[in-house]
């Protein structure tokens, strides 16, 4: 489980076939662990280096390549950095699985003094998670929907955010991914399968 607070940038060292290779400044992360990268819940399966510069391995399924931006993902691209919440670990997102529902893109970005406003597109199957002033995740970053129709939603981003994750990069047609609301996921779930009965 996370919280869509991101903890730090990393960079994209490798990634050939089902192998991925994330340089970060993780002070936590050893072998087994869980680990956000870019909101995809991945587990460390080699840790080496310092907290300053950690080098932390991951093994792919092809399930995530094919559900996620990962496929298209190259050496030296910026990635969101999210280690597994802990037992008192401070709530300041909400509960973001690192289960990606599904790629949107962004759509349209306006820069204003003090803050940006960036419009995404989702995918049709996300639909029904999808409430004004809802929770989603953006590439693992915790954000409120702001009214979300017809296969579009915007967010509202400070300057901090955009500083320390990589939102302050996204470029309009640039893929991110996306997880709803877990609780929305479920509510809406239980309502369609009781309306088949």
């Amino acid at each position: 489980m996370f919280t869509g607070i991101i903890q730090s940038k990393g960079k994209v060292v490798e990634r050939k076939g089902l192998r991925l290779v994330v340089r970060a400044p993780l002070a936590r992360a050893r072998v087994g662990d869980s680990v956000a990268v870019n909101g995809v819940c991945l587990t460390i399966v080699k840790s080496t280096g310092s907290s300053k510069a950690r080098l932390l391995g991951f093994d792919l399924s092809q399930e995530t390549l094919d559900r996620t931006t990962m496929g298209e993902w190259k050496p030296g691209r910026t990635v969101n950095v999210e280690p597994a919440l802990r037992a008192g670990d401070p709530m300041g997102g909400h509960m973001v699985q690192g289960h990606v529902d599904g790629v949107g893109r962004v759509e349209a970005r306006r820069d204003e003094k003090g803050w940006s406003h960036i419009t995404f597109s989702f995918p049709s199957v996300m639909r029904d998670f999808f409430v004004d002033k809802g929770s989603v995740s953006i590439d693992g970053i915790s954000l409120t929907l702001l009214n979300p129709k017809k296969g579009r939603f915007g967010v509202a981003v400070i300057p901090h955010t955009d500083q320390v994750t990589t939102l302050g990069e996204v470029r309009p047609g640039d893929p991110v991914n996306l997880e709803a609301d877990v609780m929305a996921k479920q509510v809406a779930t239980l309502i369609k399968g009781r309306r088949r009965w």
